[in-house]
């Protein structure tokens, strides 16, 4: 019977896989999770009087592990998933084997890159997770915690994974050739629109 050592020996590496541009995906999205965590964590704790120090810094918390828990079972497939709508995908979980070791393809797209599905969606993940946390800095001491732990699951899937898969994931903007550069759209746009109706949903200073 052969060992695992022999069997590990034995597999060929796929021929879609560049290993350059695997290294450089991960390496770069561990860089924006690190503006995430514990950058703009520390950041705004240092904004805000010390009273809200702790739940400043807990709201960033809060958003980083939520979105990862919300992308691996749902939102991923809504962003970059099979068609369902124009402006989203089918919603399911990339928890199978198959969805972490295959490479990387956006089917509504007709996409496929040189790196497996898992380093995809890790770097799409942090993306989507910096996003509320660049909103958190618009709500910070104005939004219950309570609040905040139901909005961000909500908006991630009906506002973040809709301009995702309309732009990046094969839907109709990305069908008429709408680019979005740096996710000026999907991140910037979106995070400073949610942020500019705090101003007014939830009052000035």
């Amino acid at each position: 019977m052969a060992n695992i050592t022999d069997i590990i020996t034995n597999l060929e590496t796929p021929t879609w896989l560049d290993t350059g541009d695997n290294a450089w995906q991960l390496t770069a999205a561990s860089f924006v999770a690190l503006q995430s965590v514990p950058g703009l964590c520390v950041l705004y704790a240092g904004l805000v009087k010390k009273k809200w120090a702790i739940n400043s810094m807990f709201m960033s918390f809060y958003a980083f592990a939520m979105v990862l828990i919300c992308w691996v079972i749902w939102a991923y497939k809504i962003a970059f998933g099979e068609y369902m709508l124009p402006f989203a995908g089918r919603p399911g979980p990339v928890l199978t084997m198959s969805s972490i070791i295959g490479q990387s393809t956006l089917p509504s797209a007709n996409v496929s890159q040189n790196f497996p599905q898992a380093t995809m969606i890790y770097f799409q993940f942090v993306f989507a997770a910096i996003t509320l946390v660049l909103i958190a800095g618009a709500y910070l001491a104005r939004m219950n915690f309570t609040a905040w732990m139901i909005f961000v699951p909500l908006w991630l899937t009906f506002s973040y994974c809709v301009g995702a898969y309309s732009l990046w994931g094969g839907g109709f903007l990305f069908q008429l050739g709408v680019l979005d550069y740096s996710g000026g759209y999907v991140i910037h746009l979106s995070s400073g629109t949610a942020g500019s109706w705090e101003r007014g949903g939830l009052g000035r200073d």
